[in-house]
């Protein structure tokens, strides 16, 4: 099993950064793919981001695309989510994800293994 924390989400104003962290714990040894996922009240959970085990490969929701970085230190066992220039509708609970495939295959939400218990990130306008 594979324990996932999250950390820093918190109340901004539209425009602003926050930067989320997720550590993970357990048999990260059988993780390959991390990422976060969100989730809006009323909507269903979408995928926000992916990156690959060693950290280059990277994928983002459209919706996130140039305002997002995903970033990984397995030394650490750690995934960040630097978000710039916040907007109201990014408000939702972020979810740290983990998989045993390849970071394109986790952005289906089928293929996740391990989730993080969520963070709630409010942008106000």
């Amino acid at each position: 099993q594979v324990q996932l924390v999250e950390s820093g989400g918190g109340l901004v104003q539209a425009g602003a950064s926050l930067t989320l962290s997720c550590a993970a714990s357990g048999r990260t040894d059988t993780v390959i793919a991390m990422g976060w996922f969100r989730q809006s009240p009323g909507k269903e959970r979408e995928f926000v981001s992916s990156v690959s085990w060693g950290g280059r490969t990277t994928y983002y929701a459209d919706s996130v695309q140039g305002r997002f970085t995903i970033s990984r230190d397995n030394a650490k066992n750690t995934v960040s989510l630097q978000m710039n220039s916040l907007k109201p509708e990014d408000t939702a609970v972020y979810y740290c994800a983990a998989a045993k495939v390849v970071a394109q295959s986790m952005r289906k939400i089928s293929r996740v293994d391990y989730w993080g218990e969520g963070t709630l990130v409010t942008v106000s306008s």
